[in-house]
């Protein structure tokens, strides 16, 4: 029997390399997989399935269902038959390949083998559809239909060329020469009649689009791949492969917004980005309005989204404007991204369309719209004050609104955006709209099951921030290759941080709102006000001006000198490092197993007792619980805790491993 490889835990190697590679659910020669196969029905074959299915489980946290058994049973044995049928059976086919950096994504299979050219490492990247007949989605080429019953899904060679790219970026085995990995869809229970729409879109991304009444030719392909000789040692160094850090989110967008690749959207992602562009065409024939609604978790991808879809729509020479109503992430956006353009009008804020024309712009993307407001007030300017929601003025200001929320990331008293909002403004202005939620987790190491383990450390139900009284705090175990440590003190936290910074990661300590936040002194240096014991940092810049070493508020996450700085839930939200470190103040504490928000800790002038509106205590503790959700999921590839409570502290250890 071949071999079921489990997953391990996180195969980071403190102080020194990347991390490797995730696992694939299981991975044989074509060979020996055709014979694990061979008895369809039987109860070997049924516990080889199983034992995929388990595999597959111990990643991804999803069981598999009747339709991807059966897709594995049929699917596999397909591609081995013609594999072993051109005396290609030593080829390697590694099954469920999870992407780097988003290992809740699984390519069907990678083949890897010899190339019998250059007698080099070879992969092909496989998308197996059992689709027997497609349809585009309302002539949209990049979405199709392959069943009524459900939604349009993303062409699946847009699917399978996000898999090849998303590889040939971030394993290293592959840097050298990326082109040693190709992509293929082979729809084998479809004839080259049915498939013959979907070619066109695959050759222009040059993925190869096979059909059953094709075999020969799928066939040709594979003896042009790969050689006869065993593909073990390549599959060996793929699955092995050190992952590369990828951009940070405003490097990737800079590059998007210059004509250069900068994202790669995978999956769920995909059918978000197609279905904007859907409604913004329909919008146009029809000369009617569009709202679209995008909704997700952290690290789900909306940002990344909304910045493709930006650059995209640009190019297209749509009038499309980015909104948010976060200080910290549009400025950041207008210094890094903008540069050599218009930054204002491009990066705008959620109350900059109270006054706005009806329809002065084709497209607003509104990111982080969770945080829209009941009603617009300027400081400066009362004349362009309203009191209607922000909701309604940006679904006036564009033909097309598209709204990117989590509905557990409201940090403020007034922020109340949210999908019920945004569905009832639509109805009540009889606008259609669609709702898209993106089910993956892209930030934290792909892993749903550090999502889940937030809701419970921090009692969070599903939805708007509400406390779960049922949810509890569970160990934390490294196997879904996301990695948590607890500190002992902040200063060791500090210094091993500092050394991922050094290896080239970025890196970034928050904080609750738990100290006091002092003027800058008179010879223009900040204050330490964090102060833990005998350690102290200050807190980030307030201002949007440098102050020394230290960057602007705006530029605190991004920007050169923002690590010796603590930032807090205004400058982080938004923004996404490789290692956050996150200091639990004594806002939220353990109290009989659980963790509880504490109103005398917190020093924020909008939550706290300083706020010149005393919220009760249900808002307060449910402002306190997502804004340690926000700050403990902005890491992309770990995070270090450590609580000033003692009771607090001695919870976590039983939770947490600790950081040696």
């Amino acid at each position: 029997m071949p071999g079921i490889f489990w997953m391990p835990s996180s195969q980071l190697v403190f102080g020194g390399s990347m991390p490797m590679s995730s696992q694939p659910a299981y991975r044989a020669s074509a060979e020996n997989l055709h014979r694990a196969l061979n008895s369809p029905g039987s109860a070997a074959e049924k516990a080889f399935i199983d034992k995929i299915a388990t595999a597959l489980k111990a990643q991804t946290k999803r069981a598999a269902g009747a339709a991807q058994r059966r897709a594995w049973r049929n699917s596999l044995t397909a591609l081995a038959n013609d594999l072993l049928d051109v005396g290609l059976g030593q080829v390697e086919m590694i099954v469920e390949y999870p992407m780097p950096h988003h290992p809740q994504s699984q390519a069907d299979v990678v083949l890897a083998g010899v190339d019998p050219y250059t007698g080099g490492d070879a992969f092909v990247v496989v998308e197996l559809k059992q689709w027997q007949t497609v349809e585009f989605y309302e002539n949209d080429e990049a979405q199709v239909v392959w069943n009524p019953r459900y939604g349009p899904k993303e062409h699946p060679a847009l699917q399978v060329e996000g898999y090849r790219n998303q590889i040939r970026s971030f394993c290293s085995t592959v840097k050298q020469d990326p082109d040693t990995v190709s992509a293929m869809v082979y729809l084998h229970n479809m004839s080259k009649q049915d498939a013959d729409k979907l070619v066109g879109l695959a050759d222009e991304r040059d993925v190869g689009l096979f059909t059953f009444s094709e075999r020969g030719e799928l066939q040709r392909y594979l003896k042009g791949q790969f050689g006869p000789t065993p593909g073990v040692h390549a599959a060996d160094r793929l699955i092995s492969s050190q992952i590369k850090p990828r951009r940070e989110l405003v490097e990737q967008a800079r590059l998007a917004l210059k004509g250069r690749d900068g994202f790669i959207l995978l999956d769920r992602q995909i059918e978000a980005y197609r279905a904007v562009f859907h409604a913004v065409d329909e919008a146009f024939k029809a000369n009617s309005k569009r709202v679209v609604i995008i909704s997700g978790g952290p690290g789900s991808g909306k940002s990344a989204i909304a910045l493709e879809l930006l650059a995209r729509l640009l190019e297209n020479d749509r009038r499309v404007r980015h909104a948010t109503g976060s200080s910290a992430f549009t400025n950041t956006l207008r210094a890094r991204v903008a540069k050599g353009r218009d930054r204002a009008k491009l990066f705008t804020f959620s109350m900059d369309y109270a006054q706005a024309e009806p329809n002065e712009l084709d497209v607003l993307i509104v990111d982080e719209a969770h945080r829209a407001r009941n009603k617009t007030r300027f400081r400066w300017d009362r004349t362009k004050n309203s009191d209607r929601p922000q909701i309604e003025t940006m679904i006036d200001a564009a033909r097309v609104p598209v709204f990117f929320l989590d509905e557990n990331q409201a940090v403020a008293h007034g922020e109340l955006g949210s999908i019920s909002a945004i569905k009832s403004h639509a109805q009540h202005l009889a606008i259609p709209f669609q709702h898209v939620t993106l089910t993956g987790q892209w930030r934290c190491g792909g892993s749903a099951e550090y999502d889940l383990w937030v809701r419970r450390l921090l009692g969070l139900g599903d939805e708007e921030g509400a406390w779960d009284q049922d949810a509890r705090p569970v160990p934390w175990s490294d196997d879904s290759g996301f990695t948590i440590r607890l500190a002992r003190s902040p200063a060791q936290m500090e210094n091993f941080l500092r050394a991922r910074q050094k290896e080239g990661w970025t890196a970034r300590i928050t904080a609750g709102f738990c100290w006091e936040w002092s003027p800058i002194r008179g010879d223009r240096s900040l204050v330490p006000d964090v102060r833990i014991g005998d350690w102290e940092r200050p807190w980030n810049v307030k201002s949007t001006s440098r102050v020394g070493d230290a960057p602007p508020k705006q530029l605190w996450a991004t920007a050169d000198g923002g690590f010796d700085q603590i930032g807090c839930i205004y400058t982080a939200q938004g923004l996404e490092f490789d290692w956050a470190g996150v200091l639990i103040g004594p806002d939220l504490v353990a109290r009989n197993g659980r963790l509880t928000p504490e109103r005398s800790g917190n020093l924020d002038p909008e939550l706290g007792l300083k706020s010149p509106r005393i919220l009760s205590e249900e808002e307060f503790s449910r402002f306190v619980r997502n804004i340690y959700k926000v700050l403990l999921t902005r890491g992309l590839h770990g995070i270090v805790l450590y609580a000033t409570d003692p009771a607090t502290q001695e919870l976590l250890e039983t939770l947490v491993p600790p950081l040696e």
